[in-house]
This record gives structure tokens, C-alpha cells and sequence, in this order.
């Protein structure tokens, strides 16, 4: 543990306090860690074990600030997953072929309680800085046994009728408990199995509102036994549906016997996905309270939380995981190698590469798609070749699993030919995450023929298409200001019945913006918010926001700053350094900034401290002092 904190990311200022307690007991002494964030850092110094000072040295060497990242990597806030297969199964492809489009009625109720909970499910937010594609889609929460068995399974039964799931289906809004009763009535047989497998493909398409009233309809008919993790399954929805604090308020009616780790860390795990910090903190110090044991679960979700938020924080987890002899995963060493390659520090991600393998621990294909990753766009092409042809494993044709991630990396470095090849490989019977990989692809070699051939395909080869597959089309259209082209595919899209949502909206406002249309897409996204009560992603709002700051535009910044908090994205140094940089182009002066940041609990980074310098009102220039 000492070689990977060593070959971990580099620490400044300020790290993450921990204290150690002993909380007695009759009949041992159980020690007890806390994550405090109100803790000063001269108080973490002296709590934490002596090898802390020879680790901060270590930390104090240089640390190049996050770079752009194109085709950026991380990593699910709900999986710590060994799956071999990336995130983009579970996060971007929860709309099937299958799926059924959404509910059509207008919404017209103004509380929230009142309207279709469906309709408030954001699509995930994969465009965000730091969060594009990752784990793979084993759930690392194993909210049932019956449903971790399913998922296992689910590639040779997604194909499977599961009559609770089509009546489910067939429900209006918030009709589906009764749709339930009649089903019941109707004779149909209601297994643990049966429930599972509808929970599952609900999941599956991200219809959370309707698997929660599933779960209330189970419990409040007494029609399934509830363990540990079906109370985890139904918190785990209620956070997503509802919120945090409902999600935490609910942990009082589960019964004491099965309020269990799986309940918290489930919490923990929705804490991360909400980039909530303060409230992340709050659980993790409740679980060591509660005495659970420190598990490598736990740990992770602070590493993923901190490496999108506050990379300052991670030596001390992993500081505490040595104290608590807690064994990193393989998913603790991809986090850190991904947190190195976006700071540019290729040393220090092939250190902790090389302490991986110290370790035993092979470098399965996400972990090698990482390192091609930060080689390609670190400039490093000759590493990065040799780690695709490990990833390909000598027969393309018999590893089509790689072929996702090689067309992208591929077309990154300027291969057509390369892309041209592991395509070939794929085309005579093309899985659907191939076709949006060989569609990007094509768009970054400005091959935009191919890519529309490939969408073509798609459109012959799959009965109906959602979101996600328009929009890899779509960002395609925007990154070359294809405005036309763009607007004529997203008609093409609602008029297919497509479900349009927060991913769409992103791809088009970048479509808008790259256009030179800024005004209008913040019209679009504002207007979408509005009539559709769907949280729009972080990049959406971040893409408006920066072309705003770029001319200077104090006023509209400072509204996307505020719409951006309304919509719970909060304490983010990123927003901050956009906000600033359009009082630094329009050379006016930034009063209180300092002070919202500090409110807000972020620390300037070097480059925002150079911005909040040239924007302080109270700054005193040669001349001034000469006048003085």
C-alpha cells in the first residue's frame, strides 16, 4: 500500500482529515476513523500515523492541473466492478431496441409528487469533465442475490418475455400498482425470480419511477419478504427518484436487523453519483459509528468522488485503507492510473501500473483502454500502439470485445487505416456499441460519409433507435457545424417517436453552439428544462457557460452560474474558473469571489489563482503604488 500512496496523485495543501477514536465496549477496544471535513490540516498531521510526513514530501511534487481530455475515462459512482465490459452498457445503453417511449401526455401538475416519475429521470450525465464511459455494468451494489444471478445471466435472457415487466409496461404513469393488482388477480404466478427479472429490465432502461412503485407495491402488499438488499434496491430508487434526503430519511422505516452495510454503502454509493461531498462524508463517518468494517467498496466511492472533485483529498484514503488494512482492487488501481493520466503525469501512471502488477493484479482491457487512452492524447503514440495490439490480442475477429474502444483510440491518432481494418472485422454482423464507436470514429478522421453509412446501417439493422444512438450522430454533425444536417436528424428523431431527453439536449446545444448560435441554444435547453422537469447535464450548461465567459459576457455567465445551482451542481472548481474568466476578458473587477468560493468549500487551484488576481478589485499595480 506504502508504493501505490507513493505513486498516487500528488497532494498541495490541503488533504482530508482523519482522526482516530476508540470507542470502548464491553468487550474490546474497537479503533475508529473518521473522515471530517470541518478538521483543520494541522489536526490530520497529528492524528494520522507517522509516515504521513514522508508521504506529504512526497506529495509536494509537481502537479500539472487537469488537461482537456478528449475521449475522457472514468468511472460509475454505483459500480467497483471486475467486469471486463465498460460502463457505457449500463449507463448509455438503459434505452434498448425494445424500449417503449415514454409517456406523451403533457405534464400539467406543477408538484412534483404529482407527475409521472419517469418523466423526471435525467439520462445519465456521461459528457460531464471526468465522466464519460468506465466500469463495466455489474452491479456493485448486489442489491438482491436473485437479481445479481439474473445479471449474470441477462445476455442470454434479455430476450426472455417476462409477463410483470410487459404489464408493468403497459401501465399509465402512475398506474402501475393497480396494473400490478390486475395482474395478480388475473392468476399470474408472482416469483422472487419473476420480480427480479422485471426489476432488472427496468433498471436496464433507467425507468426508475416505475421500478419504485414496483418496490412499494411489493412491500405494501406484503408480497415479497424483504431482505437487507431489497431494502438497498428500494433506497438505492428512492434516491434516484426522489432525492437524498428522502432516500435518507427512508433508512428509519427499514427495520433495525437490516439496516446493514448494504443499506449505507448503497446510500454512499447515490452520494457519489451526486457529486454531494459534504453528505458523502456524513455516511462514511456514520458506517465507521455503526462500526461496519472499512470495506474496499467504501473506500473507492470517496477515491472516485475526490478524483472528480477534490484530487487533494486522495492520499488520504488511501492512507486510511493502509491503517485499516484494506487490500485495493482492481478498480482502486484504475481510478489512480486515471487520475495520474488526466493530471499528465504518465510517470507516475506507469508507477502505479507497475505496483498493480507488484501486486498481482493483471491489467484486464478496461485498465489497458485507460493507459491507450492518456498515451494517445498525452502524445506518446508508440506506447499507446503497443498497448492496443496487447488489447487486441492478436485475432481482432476472436476479441471483438476490444473493438469498441480501439475505433475511437484508433481514429484519435489519425489511423484511418487502422480504423478501416477492426471495422472490417465487425461489419458483417455489427453489435450496436461497435456502430456508435465506428461512428465517432469516422467523425474525428472527418470521414462523414462513412459515419452516416454506419447510422444508416444501424437504422436497417435495429428496429428502433433511441437517444443515445442520434446523438452520437448528432455530435458528430456538431463538431463540424453541420447546423442543417443536425436539425434535420433531430426532427428525424421526434419523429420516430424517439424519447428525447438531457443527452439529446446536450448533443444538441453543442450543435447550436459550435454553430455559433449561442443565444439559441440557451434558448433550447432552457425551454427543454422547462416543459420536459428533467435536470439537464453538466456539460450542457458548461458549453453555454464558456462561450459566455469567451466574450465577456459577465451577466449571462453569472445566470448560468445561478441556473447551474438551482440544478444541485454545486462546488465545482470548473464552474468557478468559467465564471471568473468572464470577468477577466470583460477586465472588470470580481468582487467576493474569494468568498463564494470559500463558501462553497473550494480552494483555488494555480490557474484559478492566477484568474482571481488579475480580477481583485483591491490589487495594487506598480503605478497605483507610485501614485500612492
Amino acid at each position: 500500500m506504502w508504493a501505490l500512496r507513493r505513486a498516487s496523485n500528488p497532494l498541495k495543501n490541503r488533504g482530508l482529515s482523519i482522526r482516530t477514536s476508540r470507542a470502548c465496549c464491553v468487550k474490546s477496544e474497537v479503533p475508529s476513523c473518521h473522515l471530517d471535513d470541518k478538521a483543520s490540516n494541522a489536526d490530520s498531521c497529528l492524528a494520522i500515523s507517522e509516515g504521513y510526513m514522508s508521504l506529504k514530501t512526497f506529495y509536494r511534487a509537481s502537479h500539472g492541473s487537469p488537461r482537456p481530455f478528449v475521449g475522457r475515462c472514468s468511472f460509475s459512482s454505483q459500480a467497483d466492478s471486475e467486469s471486463s465490459t465498460q460502463e457505457e452498457d449500463d449507463l448509455e445503453d438503459g434505452f434498448s431496441e425494445l424500449e417503449t417511449p415514454a409517456n406523451a401526455d403533457v405534464i400539467k401538475e406543477k408538484h412534483v409528487d404529482e407527475v409521472n416519475e419517469d418523466e423526471l429521470i435525467s439520462e445519465p450525465e456521461l459528457s460531464e469533465d471526468e465522466d464519460d464511459d468506465a466500469e463495466g455494468p455489474q452491479n456493485e451494489l448486489e442489491l438482491s442475490d436473485i437479481e445479481a444471478d439474473i445479471a449474470e445471466k441477462r445476455s442470454a435472457r434479455m430476450g426472455a418475455s417476462s409477463a410483470l415487466f410487459d404489464a408493468i409496461m403497459r401501465a399509465p404513469g402512475l398506474s402501475v400498482q393497480s396494473a400490478l393488482d390486475n395482474w395478480v388477480e388475473g392468476g399470474n404466478e408472482l416469483t422472487r425470480s419473476e420480480i427480479s427479472l422485471a426489476m432488472l429490465n427496468l433498471r436496464k432502461r433507467k425507468m426508475y419511477g416505475r421500478a419504485l412503485q414496483l418496490s412499494e407495491w411489493l412491500e405494501s402488499t406484503k408480497r415479497l419478504d424483504f431482505t437487507e438488499r431489497d431494502y438497498a434496491s428500494r433506497l438505492d430508487l428512492i434516491a434516484k427518484v426522489r432525492g437524498l434526503l428522502k432516500a435518507e430519511s427512508y433508512i428509519d422505516k427499514i427495520p433495525k436487523s437490516f439496516r446493514g452495510e448494504v443499506v449505507y454503502r448503497t446510500l454512499l454509493a447515490n452520494c457519489v453519483s451526486a457529486n454531494n461531498v459534504k453528505k458523502a462524508e456524513e455516511v462514511f463517518n456514520k458506517m465507521k459509528d455503526l462500526e461496519f468494517p472499512i470495506t474496499c467498496f467504501a473506500c473507492n466511492q470517496l477515491l472516485l468522488l475526490y478524483k472528480r472533485l477534490d484530487k487533494k483529498k486522495i492520499a488520504d484514503v488511501l492512507l486510511l485503507m493502509e491503517k485499516e488494512n484494506v487490500r485495493p482492487s482492481r478498480f482502486t488501481y484504475r481510478l489512480l492510473i486515471d487520475t495520474k493520466g488526466q493530471s499528465n503525469d504518465i510517470h507516475g501512471m506507469d508507477q502505479i501500473v507497475e505496483t498493480m502488477k507488484a501486486e498481482g493484479i493483471e491489467l484486464d482491457i478496461n485498465t489497458l483502454s485507460v493507459l491507450a487512452k492518456h498515451y494517445v492524447f498525452g502524445g506518446l503514440k508508440e506506447k499507446a500502439e503497443s498497448i492496443l495490439k496487447e488489447m487486441e490480442g492478436g485475432n481482432i475477429k476472436k476479441n471483438r470485445r476490444a473493438c469498441r474502444t480501439l475505433l475511437p483510440l484508433y481514429a484519435a491518432m489519425g489511423k484511418g487505416d487502422e480504423v478501416e481494418r477492426v471495422w472490417k472485422a465487425c461489419e458483417s454482423n455489427p453489435r450496436i456499441d461497435e456502430c456508435l464507436a465506428a461512428i465517432e470514429a469516422w467523425g474525428k478522421l472527418n470521414r462523414i460519409v462513412e459515419a452516416e453509412a454506419v447510422f444508416g446501417r444501424m437504422q436497417n439493422t435495429w428496429k428502433k433507435l433511441n437517444a443515445k444512438h442520434y446523438s452520437t450522430l448528432l455530435k458528430v454533425y456538431a463538431n463540424h457545424k453541420m447546423l442543417s444536417k443536425g436539425k434535420d436528424l433531430v426532427k428525424q428523431m421526434a419523429d420516430s417517436g424517439c424519447r428525447i431527453g438531457p443527452f439529446t439536449w446536450d448533443a444538441v446545444v453543442k450543435l447550436y453552439v459550435e454553430a455559433g448560435e449561442v443565444e439559441k441554444a440557451d434558448s433550447i435547453l432552457h425551454k427543454a428544462m422547462q416543459q420536459n422537469r428533467m435536470k439537464p447535464m453538466f456539460s450542457s450548461y458548461m458549453t453555454i457557460m464558456d462561450q459566455y465567459s469567451r466574450r465577456g459576457d459577465i451577466r449571462n455567465s453569472e445566470k448560468m452560474f445561478h441556473r447551474m445551482r438551482q440544478d444541485g451542481y454545486m462546488g465545482r472548481i470548473r464552474q468557478f474558473q468559467s465564471l471568473i474568466q468572464a470577468y477577466v476578458v470583460a477586465k472588470a473587477p470580481a468582487y467576493g469571489m474569494r468568498e463564494r468560493m470559500k463558501a462553497d468549500n473550494i480552494f483555488p487551484n494555480k490557474a484559478v489563482a492566477d484568474q482571481l488576481v488579475s480580477v481583485d478589485a483591491f490589487r495594487k499595480s506598480a503605478v497605483s503604488d507610485l501614485l500612492d
